[in-house]
């Protein structure tokens, strides 16, 4: 490998620790000081599903969704993408423990990396400090084929977070340079300064972004309850790129919703389809989409009103419950494709990483801007 290139891997402890957004908001920071980098993710999890106009017909036609839409919004041109190794699902375990997909995919990822001669290689790793371990590509297997660099990223919701870092670093040693706490609530954002970056120092590990709790970057888009819903979009169908933030039941007497609803923000509101004065409630509040329950049709009064107000109503042939756990489910969990995030992510890079520390770290100059 070219001694230029350096390679940093962005893991995680746990899935959903917002790993996509520091590689996305760490990416665009980089890119805006002048900094040449490649990226990709070698182990794939988020199947696209659809053949690239410019692959050939012999490529796998499931693309990382992740990889595309960074790709896109960074202007990575094909020759500063390094592929997907393996796109991991349910089958692709199952037909390798049979004995497909067998090969060296640690010496596959170091054969691509002597095509990157830029600077800096920018890898989004496994979610877990375990996943691909099957196929030689989990977060440190990764990093010693490669010889590469590691930053984990770990919602911080707890003190008690920190003994998980120290014993990340006990197992990854001197490849872990560095730590993004991501989702620090503001009771915990003093700590952080005052007890939580002293001591993570003194243990050689040093803190290179500490990023506050964020209602935006934790919504979901009307669309995207849609998609995960199957519901039936009723009305303001052109209203899909809606964020919401909370959630909100409805399942009480009319006075008591309506000061219920009046705590909430941006939200999405479950209720019967049968219930006509809650709906006409939730419609008077801050309500990004009105979800009803049951497949059962609401009034054409309602319909009027959530027209006028333009607030999308879905209907959905399930049970109140169940329509509450896959909503609860999105939260959080949803991709960055949402393009009201974007500028909330690349404010982030610039505001909450350190990426000067960072570079001096990886012994990475920024290039002279004229």
């Amino acid at each position: 490998m070219p001694q230029s290139s350096k390679h940093l891997i962005i893991g995680s402890l746990d899935a959903y620790s917002g790993k996509s957004t520091a590689v996305l908001g760490l990416a665009h920071c980089l890119q805006q000081q002048g900094l040449d980098i490649a990226y990709g993710k070698p182990l794939g999890t988020s199947v696209n599903n659809r053949l690239d106009s410019d692959s050939s017909p012999d490529t796998d036609a499931d693309i990382d969704a992740d990889v595309e839409f960074l790709a896109e919004t960074l202007n990575l041109k094909a020759d500063r993408l390094c592929p997907t190794l393996l796109m991991v699902t349910d089958e692709t375990v199952e037909q390798y423990i049979g004995g497909a997909h067998r090969q060296d995919y640690g010496s596959a990822l170091g054969a691509a990396m002597t095509h990157q001669t830029v600077p800096l290689v920018l890898l989004e790793g496994p979610g877990t400090l375990d996943e691909g371990y099957l196929y030689g590509l989990s977060l440190e297997q990764m990093a010693q084929a490669i010889d590469a660099s590691i930053v984990l990223v770990i919602r911080f919701h707890s003190l008690r977070a920190i003994e998980r870092l120290l014993a990340a670093k006990q197992r990854l040693g001197d490849r872990l340079v560095g730590v993004i706490l991501n989702d620090v609530s503001s009771l915990h954002l003093p700590k952080v300064e005052t007890l939580v970056k002293p001591l993570l120092e003194n243990h050689g590990l040093p803190v290179v972004g500490v990023v506050p709790h964020n209602e935006v970057l934790k919504s979901v888009s009307v669309g995207e309850l849609v998609t995960r819903l199957e519901a039936e979009v009723l009305c303001s169908k052109e209203r899909m790129d809606l964020m919401v933030e909370t959630l909100y039941i409805g399942a009480m007497n009319v006075n008591s919703a309506l000061e219920y609803f009046r705590q909430g923000r941006n939200m999405a509101i479950v209720t019967g389809g049968d219930r006509t004065d809650l709906q006409l409630a939730a419609l008077e509040t801050s309500t990004q989409c009105l979800v009803l329950t049951g497949h059962i049709a609401p009034t054409p009064q309602i319909l009027s009103r959530a027209e006028e107000m333009e607030i999308p109503i879905l209907t959905v042939d399930l049970d109140t419950l169940s329509t509450v756990e896959i909503i609860e489910q999105a939260f959080g969990q949803v991709s960055l494709h949402d393009g009201i995030k974007r500028e909330f992510v690349f404010q982030m890079g610039r505001e909450e990483f350190y990426v000067d520390r960072l570079l001096d770290i990886l012994h990475i100059p920024l290039p002279s801007l004229v």
